[in-house]
């Protein structure tokens, strides 16, 4: 049968190319090229990679014959560059609505006939508008062309019903319901065509199942959508070895999505990234369900990572579906054992850096390790960077070289450097100008370069933020607070890590508490200057209790905390409440300053008359403590 339908076919673009050619009256309209001959056509284009001959066949139904190899080659140009245009008998009318419904109707029916369920043959054929719309056209042509005369089907097909000829029409696909199920999950029409190649093997029903697994596995939450894209484009930024297969497919995968409107940052949303990630990994869904997809997804529980978060590490890094267990994911796994990495710390790693399983990722690891060693870096200061920042694995030591020279620069010694990288490690794959830039930001509020090398030891994640969106708005919150300019070098010198805490959250809310308790403006600000560590300690379990011990047992004035600041720097059980219990067994009364600020030695011998070294007994503090 599909042998007469192709001889028609030919004959119709014959008739277009006669059309073509000079002398044609240029009214007479174009036929239009929408044909399921055109989709069958086009598997067997010279311009497509071969593939084997038992694979260029699409699924059939067992009432459908095998389609021959028909070459077209001179016929296709003819085909695909005339377009249906103007008016006269030869235009298709354009589809009803009605007849769009009738075809609706039939390919649910065939659906069915291949094994989907009612359920899901009303979804795949509601969601297959264009698959249903070139039956509709294909029918429309012919009974424009009078061409059913060809069919032999043991009827005459011309005088069959509209929604009998759509059905014969779709039998002639041979698809066995994969262009509709694959336009239905978010493919194009086009990329149909090409995914369905790979499955012409696999039955309808299987292939429904498989697909609500995988989408079940990446995308049954929402939690964490953004994190998941955010990884993604910081991995593609931060990758600087030598790529192999699996990370380039990754890439274009990931290109693939940024080029879209939301790009990576819609990776865990279904509907903006399951059809691209089954464009660019086809052979996804021939993987088996029970040997291959399940087990996978066990194996990645049973090493720690949380059910919930597996999508991340599959999203981020497709290929690690075609692994197999016991051959590849264990002896790559190995591999991070023997360089000191524990099982627990291979499922946080993966979780942050699934690229770790890429065998050009894993040979990086001792060229990383010889590079610090030459710096005399200990490897456990080493381990633990790649252990924060995974992402390390995939920057070569060229590429990190500036920024440990610039550490040099501000007089970082390699004692230090260890600590340095082990404590902010994505300091290393900053770019140096960037790094620069938090560099110069240092000298403009007063600090020569040893005191800035001093800053980057003390809390190198200061390195790492971004001047004008984190470290400039803390400066200029001070001052419009109240600071003094000349005051911000002292401030940042005592407690750098000010920095880093949130405005809203953390900085506003504890300076507020502060003058909610009574304290002027300019109260908190001198405390402040005095002991700009004051702002790190959270209210309710620093400040509060120990002003309420303050105000309530030790009945003081407040103005002595705005005078000693670094009261609240103390331990409540280990130093306030010993030390104020010996001056009231004793009668004594002191400054916070004289009470709190000698050492033990001398607290001991000027206010208890005993010399260093003897038995201190601390009285017992009185039975109610309430401040009465």
């Amino acid at each position: 049968m599909l042998r007469g339908f192709l001889g028609i076919r030919v004959r119709i673009l014959r008739e277009r190319e006669r059309r073509r050619r000079p002398g044609r009256n240029p009214s007479m309209p174009a036929l239009s090229s929408h044909s399921p001959f055109t989709t069958i056509s086009s598997l067997f284009s010279p311009s497509i990679a071969p593939l084997p001959a038992e694979n260029l066949l699409l699924h059939r139904s067992p009432q459908c014959p095998r389609v021959p190899r028909i070459r077209l080659r001179a016929r296709r140009s003819a085909k695909t560059s005339v377009q249906c245009s103007g008016a006269g008998k030869s235009q298709i009318p354009p589809p009803k609505e009605e007849e769009r419904s009738q075809a609706r109707e039939v390919v649910f029916e065939l659906l069915k006939e291949f094994g989907a369920s009612e359920e899901e043959s009303i979804q795949v054929a509601s969601n297959s508008p264009s698959y249903v719309a070139s039956l509709v056209e294909d029918v429309l042509e012919l009974d424009s062309h009078s061409l059913w005369g060809s069919w032999s089907v043991g009827e005459d097909v011309s005088s069959l019903s509209f929604k009998r000829k759509v059905h014969l029409m779709a039998k002639s696909k041979g698809d066995g319901g994969l262009l509709p199920f694959l336009e239905s999950i978010g493919l194009k029409h086009s990329s149909s065509m090409i995914v369905a190649r790979y499955l012409s093997t696999e039955r309808l029903p299987e292939l429904i199942t498989k697909v609500k697994f995988v989408k079940e596995i990446l995308f049954s939450s929402n939690s964490l959508n953004e994190l998941i894209g955010r990884n993604a484009r910081r991995m593609m930024m931060h990758i600087s070895v030598p790529i192999d297969d699996d990370i380039q497919r990754t890439l274009s995968f990931f290109e693939k999505m940024e080029a879209n409107q939301g790009g990576l940052d819609k990776l865990g949303y279904e509907e903006a990234s399951f059809s691209f990630l089954i464009e660019s990994f086809p052979k996804l869904l021939l993987l088996s369900l029970e040997n291959c997809l399940k087990p996978l997804v066990d194996f990645l529980i049973l090493i720690g990572v949380p059910k919930e978060r597996v999508r991340h590490i599959l999203l981020s890094f497709p290929p690690i579906f075609f692994y197999d267990i016991e051959r590849e994911i264990k002896p790559r796994m190995s591999a991070l054992e023997k360089a000191g990495f524990k099982y627990e710390d291979i499922a946080r790693m993966l979780l942050k850096y699934p690229w770790i399983l890429s065998t050009s990722i894993i040979e990086n690891y001792e060229k990383i390790l010889s590079f610090f060693n030459e710096k005399k870096v200990p490897e456990s200061s080493v381990d633990l960077a790649i252990k924060s920042w995974p992402h390390l694995l995939g920057c070569t030591a060229n590429k990190m070289m500036p920024i440990v020279d610039q550490f040099a620069d501000l007089g970082v010694n390699k004692k230090m450097l260890g600590r340095v990288i082990s404590s902010s490690p994505q300091l290393l794959l900053r770019k140096p100008n960037e790094f620069l830039e938090v560099v110069s930001f240092m000298e403009e509020i007063g600090f020569d370069g040893k005191t800035t090398g001093r800053i980057l030891c003390r809390c190198p994640e200061i390195f790492a933020a971004n001047v004008d969106t984190t470290i400039r708005k803390k400066i200029d919150f001070l001052t419009d607070f109240g600071i003094l300019r000349s005051h911000i070098s002292r401030v940042i010198r005592k407690y750098p890590e000010l920095l880093l805490l949130d405005i809203h959250n953390t900085l506003l809310p504890r300076m507020r508490y502060l003058m909610d308790i009574g304290l002027s403006k300019r109260d908190v600000c001198s405390m402040v200057c005095k002991f700009s560590p004051l702002l790190g300690y959270s209210v309710e379990v620093v400040l509060e209790p120990k002003l309420e011990f303050l105000l309530r047992t030790m009945q003081k004035p407040l103005k002595e905390i705005v005078e000693y600041p670094r009261y609240f720097s103390y331990s409540l059980e280990k130093r306030i409440k010993p030390r104020f219990w010996v001056l009231k067994s004793r009668n004594i009364d002191c400054s916070l300053k004289d009470m709190l600020g000698k050492n033990d030695e001398e607290f001991a011998e000027q206010y208890m008359g005993i010399e260093f070294g003897r038995l201190l007994v601390v009285p017992s503090p009185a039975p109610c403590d309430n401040g009465s």
